[in-house]
């Protein structure tokens, strides 16, 4: 199949992340894009501002009636959260129209370029973000497709220029474990965060995960080079150069790593070099390793290290990942995207770092009745570094839920200095009691629609 043939482009879930950057990519590209989403959003908002056609009722009628009188010109791109049951999945099968996931449509893309592949089951968000920045930054023609929005650019998708040879391109792509996606994906270069147990609604096993991953290096160019995180066990299921990096050591690490201001301030050392005295203005040991990550790839395309001391000075990060909603001499919120206790973990070390005078209260929303059940004494362990810990409902997402699997889970083994469980509507009373000078929210849900009142809470207290 080539993507040529097609006029009409129609997504099933384009309100996805990962959908709405293809959707854009597509649009900007000359094809009809139009979609079904379960519920409007800011996202689809924009992309309705940008000429896409969306709906967002289960109905077979509100196809655009040129997309259902063309089935051999119109592409149709699912998610596997929309259930086979779905009328619309049902129509565009029985009438034989071209249907593919959308990681195989992102693989057929990325394929003609020179792809950057960046995995992990966490920190490929922020450190795809941070190579698509560098790059843009520092003049290559590059594309990227990535999980999150990132502040520099406000969209989670940059076009490339054109180019009459493609190979010439940098495609940077966030490679998503989740549903064995990035298996569509056959980089040039490839970076792999973490490799931790995830997603054990779909693989059943750690050993499953790791062996998605090990499949993933394996589809690396014979030329190309995979960038490690040191102490992951993957070298030898890969024929491409193997490099290592981490906070502290490897083939590239920080050395020199110090808070000023509230910003982290770090040398990145490689193997011809250092790039000293970056000034990373989204803090946190994880970014700091994530950073040293970005720029190794960097390093590989032929970025100068000027270039990319500049640009990761520039980095502004992605929505939802460590983001300042409010910063003042008397108060502090933050919020972040962590749903896994290792996440978790690494956020809240980091707001220690760099407020140890200040007392922490971290409010935390659950993702998923299966990773509540997988991960609850972890959650439970890494909850436990904030002094106060309140614990919202479960935020169920695509699953049903599962008798016996509650937020109590967690919230028997947390052992900080206090800790309430509450649900949504009752938080803002409960944090207007607490009159916290640094408050974070964290999880993969829907806890950040309550920012703003928070925001306004910890203001006027």
């Amino acid at each position: 199949m080539t993507l040529d043939q097609f006029k009409y482009i129609y997504f099933l879930g384009i309100g996805g992340i990962g959908m709405s950057a293809l959707a854009r990519w597509f649009r900007v590209n000359g094809y009809i894009v139009a979609g079904y989403d379960k519920t409007p959003t800011a996202l689809t908002d924009a992309l309705q501002a940008e000429g896409m056609t969306i709906h967002f009722t289960e109905d077979v009628d509100q196809i655009p009636a040129a997309f259902r009188k063309n089935p051999a010109e119109t592409l149709v791109i699912y998610t596997p959260a929309v259930p086979k049951t779905h009328a619309e999945y049902s129509y565009v099968i029985e009438k034989g129209f071209a249907l593919q996931k959308r990681s195989q449509v992102l693989g057929l893309l990325a394929g003609q370029m020179t792809t950057v592949g960046v995995a992990g089951t966490h920190g490929k968000t922020t450190t795809s973000s941070m190579v698509a920045h560098i790059l843009r930054d520092a003049g290559v023609n590059c594309a990227a497709f990535l999980g999150g929005i990132t502040n520099n650019y406000g969209t989670n998708f940059l076009l490339n220029e054109p180019a009459d040879d493609l190979r010439s391109v940098v495609c940077v792509v966030e490679a998503d474990e989740f549903d064995r996606s990035f298996l569509t994906l056959f980089p040039t270069y490839a970076i792999v965060t973490s490799t931790d147990a995830d997603h054990l609604d779909i693989y059943g096993a750690h050993d499953a995960v790791l062996e998605s991953f090990s499949k993933f290096v394996s589809q690396i160019e014979t030329d190309g080079v995979l960038f490690m995180k040191q102490g992951l066990s993957l070298a030898d299921k890969t024929n491409a150069e193997v490099r290592q990096y981490s906070l502290n050591d490897g083939d590239y690490y920080s050395q020199n790593l110090r808070i000023e201001q509230a910003t982290f301030v770090f040398d990145l050392v490689h193997p011809k070099g250092v790039i000293a005295d970056i000034q990373l203005m989204v803090p946190g040991f994880h970014n700091v390793e994530n950073a040293v990550a970005a720029g190794a790839v960097a390093l590989e395309v032929g970025v100068s290290p000027e270039a990319i001391r500049s640009a990761l000075t520039t980095y502004r990060g992605v929505r939802r990942r460590f983001e300042y909603i409010l910063k003042t001499d008397e108060a502090v919120l933050i919020d972040d995207y962590a749903h896994h206790p290792a996440e978790v973990q690494a956020f809240l070390s980091s707001v220690k770092a760099l407020y140890p005078d200040r007392e922490l209260t971290a409010i935390f929303q659950p993702h998923l009745f299966s990773r509540t059940r997988d991960f609850a004494e972890g959650f439970a362990e890494s909850l436990s570094l904030a002094d106060n810990v309140i614990l919202l409902d479960i935020y169920p997402a695509r699953e049903l839920p599962m008798e016996g699997v509650t937020s109590e889970l967690i919230f028997r083994s947390v052992h900080s200095k206090s800790k309430q469980k509450c649900t949504k509507d009752e938080l803002p009373d409960v944090v207007r009691k607490m009159k916290p000078s640094l408050l974070v929210t964290i999880g993969a849900g829907d806890i950040d629609q309550l920012l703003p009142t928070l925001k306004s809470i910890v203001t006027y207290q």
